[in-house]
């Protein structure tokens, strides 16, 4: 960029609160107590909230492992981490990204013996032991190890103790965020008890032992083991009604909700038009005016990651009141009605989800309307909208 020229506005803005993050992952410490320890989900870009950003304010908090789905997600989270952090891969990752992963100290998941033996041989020949965490299949049938796998696994590792470091043992639990699912989720618990007795017998191995997702973390105390996987916990998104309603039941009234959303998104008016009763507003005619009213139009639509199911139906912030989302939402544009905030104007701030002076629009408000969870819509944000941390 040439001397004095400034950087061009996107259309809109997220603003991400280090005093939200810093109590969300209190509050998970207060869950787990002192000797566990918290692997922060950074995946989906954050759950939407940015590598780079939430990774530097984590670290603040004093989190040192990370989790990530994919190797590629892998190479954005080390690019941000300090030295003395952990990066951890829960999902895909190629054979040909093995000697990548070793090399850098990446820790990721096994589920079958094809990688363990795969691996083995890679470290061997780099000279640098594979950091793996074997993940077993407890009844989820998503992936994992199934138990007659397990004593060849062991032996593998036994055998290639210089190659293979056993840095955990972990399953992935059945949906412990719905308590519909709670049949599932103890035949799970108790068949990885049973599993990691097997393995306590190799006593060569000293794996840590690891279950918990945000879920778990708040509603299986018995999930809580060595290390816990929290994702929307921390981003101060409870992981389902169930859970939350589940905490706060036995927690009144000392405590109405802990959680404080890391997030906020803003963009501003770009227009107010005047439109007369009876004339239709944006595409079709999904909404025409029942008076003479006064639009906003503002720059943002459904290609910037909000929901065309808020059309007609969702409510801004504009100076510190509700403006109802209507027409159509567009792929760049949609528009709220301000007749009755007749002071608004062109560049006037506009909150889509945060607070605005003594009102405020939660994550809720974007997912009542349809069966998106909170955690898919701010997964669907693009990277390019322009994150900054706040206090």
């Amino acid at each position: 960029m040439e001397h004095g020229q400034r950087a061009v506005r996107h259309s809109s803005r997220i603003e991400l609160s280090l005093g939200a993050l810093r109590q969300n992952l209190g509050f998970t410490r207060e869950l787990i107590g002192r000797q566990a320890r918290i692997s922060l989900v950074v995946k989906a870009n954050a759950y939407g909230h940015g590598y780079a950003a939430i990774v530097k304010m984590a670290e603040r908090c004093g989190i040192r492992h990370f989790s990530v789905a994919s190797s590629q997600e892998a190479e954005e989270v080390l690019a941000a981490v300090r030295e003395d952090s952990r990066v951890m891969i829960m999902g895909i990752l190629y054979d040909e990204d093995l000697p990548w992963i070793i090399e850098h100290d990446i820790e990721f998941f096994v589920y079958d013996l094809e990688r363990l033996k795969h691996a083995a041989g890679i470290a061997g020949s780099i000279g640098r032991p594979a950091l793996v965490h074997l993940e077993l299949e407890t009844g989820g049938n998503r992936t994992g190890l199934a138990a007659a796998e397990l004593p060849e696994a062991l032996r593998l590792l036994t055998r290639n103790r210089r190659q293979l470091q056993l840095a955990g043992v972990c399953t992935h639990l059945a949906g412990a965020e719905s308590l519909a699912n709670r049949f599932r989720i103890t035949q799970q618990l108790q068949l990885f008890q049973q599993l990691r007795r097997r393995i306590a017998r190799a006593r060569s191995l000293e794996p840590a032992y690891h279950i918990a997702s945000s879920a778990a973390t708040v509603a299986l105390p018995e999930s809580r083991l060595d290390m816990v996987r929290v994702g929307s916990l921390a981003y101060g998104l409870w992981p389902s009604p169930d859970v939350r309603d589940l905490y706060l039941m036995h927690h009144k009234p000392a405590r109405s909700n802990p959680l404080k959303r890391v997030f906020s998104w803003k963009t501003d008016i770009m227009q107010v038009k005047s439109v007369s009763r009876g004339e239709f507003v944006g595409y079709g005619t999904s909404f025409q005016a029942h008076r003479d009213s006064r639009i906003a139009v503002l720059p943002i639509g459904y290609g910037n990651g909000l929901p065309r199911e808020l059309s007609n139906r969702g409510t801004v912030l504009i100076r510190g009141r509700r403006a109802p989302i209507v027409g159509s939402i567009n792929m760049n544009l949609f528009f709220a009605d301000v007749t009755t905030i007749p002071e608004a104007q062109v560049g006037d701030e506009t909150v889509l989800v945060g607070r605005q002076r003594n009102n405020e629009i939660g994550l809720r408000s974007f997912t009542e309307f349809s069966s998106a969870l909170n955690t898919e819509f701010v997964c669907r944000l693009p990277a390019g909208i322009p994150r900054t941390i706040i206090r």
